[in-house]
């Protein structure tokens, strides 16, 4: 089978590898797409030869263990497991079924998870709150649609591309900024307050500056330093996006005096998050979650270094791409 391996940072080959075999308790499944996920940018950046990628699979059930119950050959599934290959292992209790009204590209459901399980952690208490998304690519642009299903009011998005901006409208947003935008009314930092509270004889008041409720998804110093300045005193942030490259420096004598509360939004409760894959899909295949349509960019699996590129470069239309990993014939 084909197989994407690392040759050395930022530089990948296809291989012929064999297919796997299953135990009598998992499934084969030969994988139709992979998303390309920016959790991975920097490993694929720095990556030693060997290293394997991939966590966002969609495909076909080809083979059943003896013990297996609930799927057989030629469904079409998800869930979470590795990757970039033709043919890949599932467990089964982290394998759900596709819809027949859910596309292939729609499909990759393991993002939208990770997207629900911030969502479930972030307070939205009151139909009408008022709360800002700090980066709108793909993740973020997820949380504001499920914010907005949430019942939240003012939703307020912040990304440095126009055309971001224009994405995060269409999926809710109330109001859109760039980063140097960004009304003073939204800010609590040095610069609108003095630890006194006072500048230029004005009392700032902590609890109506600023936004009560803040999610990050820049995985980036300036984004996540924009979302500390932007919580309210005694407000909500929320850290959705990936900070796996460095460390980050942040202002924490402001975040210490607000009193906000900061909770990373990841999920690593593998059979926790299979569940919301599930609810994920009964969102999509209901119609209650409008989340499609947004996996534009197609890369096959020789392209995989050309992708990993455009990801970070993000060209004109990209929120979100996947690899064909084969045809899905079985």
């Amino acid at each position: 089978m084909k197989q994407i391996v690392m040759t050395g940072p930022g530089t990948s080959r296809v291989e012929e590898t064999p297919i796997p075999s299953i135990s009598e308790n998992e499934l084969l499944v030969k994988v139709i797409y992979t998303g390309m996920c920016h959790s991975e940018w920097y490993p694929w950046y720095t990556a030693k030869a060997g290293k394997t990628f991939g966590h966002e699979p969609v495909g076909i059930v080809a083979e059943v263990g003896s013990r297996v119950k609930g799927f057989q050959k030629g469904d079409r599934v998800s869930g979470l497991a590795s990757g970039y290959a033709e043919y890949i292992v599932m467990k089964p209790e982290r394998t759900i079924h596709v819809p027949d009204n859910i596309s292939d590209e729609d499909a990759v459901i393991e993002p939208l998870s990770c997207i629900l399980s911030g969502a479930e952690r972030v307070p939205v208490v009151t139909p009408g709150c008022t709360v800002a998304v700090v980066g709108a690519g793909y993740m973020g642009l997820g949380m504001i649609s499920l914010l907005k299903l949430k019942g939240a009011g003012k939703i307020i998005a912040v990304d440095p591309r126009r055309e971001a901006l224009e994405n995060a409208l269409h999926f809710g947003a109330t109001e859109v900024y760039t980063p140097g935008e960004v009304p003073k009314q939204y800010l609590l930092n040095w610069e609108t307050m003095d630890q006194d509270l006072s500048k230029k004889d004005m009392e700032v008041d902590l609890f109506h500056t600023g936004v009560p409720i803040v999610v990050e998804f820049t995985g980036q110093e300036s984004g996540l330093r924009l979302a500390g300045d932007m919580v309210s005193a005694h407000g909500f942030l929320g850290v959705g996006g990936y900070h796996n490259d460095c460390d980050r420096s942040i202002d924490f004598k402001l975040w210490n005096f607000k009193s906000f509360t900061l909770e990373n939004l990841h999920e690593r409760r593998n059979e926790y998050q299979a569940q919301l894959c599930q609810k994920c899909m009964d969102l999509l295949a209901s119609g209650q979650w409008g989340f499609t349509g947004l996996s534009r960019h197609i890369y096959e699996m020789e392209e995989f270094d050309q992708a990993n590129y455009d990801m970070d470069q993000k060209p004109q239309g990209y929120i979100k791409a996947l690899v064909r990993c084969s045809d899905g014939k079985i």
